[in-house]
């Protein structure tokens, strides 16, 4: 496959709470150029957040899509969201494979994780 770009959709009941929590607790980057509730994931990879007529209440199983954000430095970045209300269900675990890894929800209760991963550090 020759991909061009990649965006992940997530769809929820109150889109328009869940893009703003996107923006404003996680402070994803916009992108205007795709709507008012895109924001960037990095080259050519877009975060979609949009209404679906079959889209009801809080997420049902969580755990079968973990939405996974690299960060360099996991505890400035969890210190940052907890300040900010984040529930976090999992604390900073150690991977057998190296990396931090620890799990919070977004407000429609997907699981979101920041990962610290520094091969060879």
């Amino acid at each position: 496959m020759q991909l061009s770009g990649f965006n992940i959709n997530v769809t929820s009941e109150q889109p328009e709470v869940l893009a703003a929590w996107y923006r404003d607790v996680l402070e994803l980057p916009p992108v205007p150029e795709m709507g008012e509730a895109a924001f960037s994931l990095g080259e050519r990879t877009a975060f979609l957040i949009d209404g679906h007529s079959e889209t009801r209440g809080k997420a049902r199983e969580p755990q079968r899509v973990l939405i996974n954000f690299m960060v360099d430095d996991l505890e400035s970045e969890r210190r940052r969201l907890l300040e900010r209300g984040v529930q976090f269900i999992r604390p900073p675990e150690r991977e057998p494979w190296g990396g931090l890894i620890t799990t919070f929800l977004d407000p429609d209760g997907n699981y979101l994780q920041l990962i610290e991963y520094k091969p060879g550090g």
